[in-house]
């Protein structure tokens, strides 16, 4: 369950939603700040899952900048399905060329674990996995879900700059 408010500090026109919604639109102008009673969510600030997308977990959001966003803007929104393991591999080319690395734990700083911060493609084999574009979880967000990602497009980046990586956990 999440809930989306219009203003800040959870005040004003307010949808509840428990799913995947492609628009939000349709409920609300903006949003300033969420609360998330269950599961792990991915926000997008573009209809059907376009746009900066911001990863939360269950708390309270009170404003925007609470989960690093860069505007009011969430125009749809994903429940991350809740996973055992996790496996992800990470390719240095595309089309699963060159070195590889595997995770089955969270990376702080993806150059200390490996030779690069430039990766070009990769496989999830098991579970979501967040990848920040900067270390220590920072800057762009991506959701990978299980399957193939043979370019960095793939995933909806812009670059091939990946700096930390973690796997989607729901603690209660």
């Amino acid at each position: 369950q999440i809930t989306f408010y219009e203003d800040r500090g959870f005040q004003g026109r307010h949808y509840e939603c428990s799913s995947d919604h492609p628009n939000l639109q349709t409920y609300l102008s903006r949003c300033n700040s969420v609360r998330v009673d269950s599961g792990c969510w991915m926000l997008y600030e573009q209809p059907n899952y376009q746009g900066n997308q911001y990863f939360l977990r269950r708390g309270e959001y009170p404003d925007y900048q609470q989960w690093m966003g860069l505007s009011d803007s969430v125009r749809s929104c994903r429940l991350i399905p809740h996973a055992g393991p996790h496996r992800i591999r990470l390719y240095e080319r595309e089309d699963y060329r060159g070195q590889m690395v595997e995770f089955t734990e969270d990376c702080s700083s993806l150059q200390d674990r490996f030779h690069s911060n430039e990766i070009h493609s990769l496989n999830v084999l098991e579970g979501s996995w967040v990848l920040y574009e900067l270390p220590n979880y920072r800057g762009r967000q991506y959701l990978l879900r299980p399957g193939d990602y043979r370019r960095y497009q793939d995933w909806g980046a812009m670059n091939a700059r990946v700096g930390s990586l973690k796997r989607v956990l729901d603690f209660y």
